[in-house]
């Protein structure tokens, strides 16, 4: 693994988790209220084309990151949706 393979994948932990706070906040108390749903409609769109686009060029961080990111972003894209 190349030094800047290392790189993507601390950018890719450091993106993602990024979003665990929020996720686990969301979940435990359902509340939504203040978040935009065209933002994280928006960012969960974003998280799949570049996750495909990891795929095509075969790039383990920016697939890695992706997934776990959309593992993060969808439960509270899920509530928003269903709590407003």
């Amino acid at each position: 693994m190349g030094d800047i393979t290392v790189v993507g994948f601390i950018a890719a932990f450091l993106t993602t988790f990024a979003f665990l706070p929020q996720t686990l906040k969301t979940w435990k108390t359902k509340k939504t209220k203040d978040i935009s749903l065209p933002m994280y409609l928006t960012f969960v769109v974003g998280m799949c084309i570049w996750l495909y686009y990891g795929v095509v060029i075969m790039s383990l961080p920016l697939i890695a990151g992706n997934i776990v990111s959309l593992a993060f972003a969808t439960p509270v894209l899920y509530l928003k949706i269903k709590n407003g």
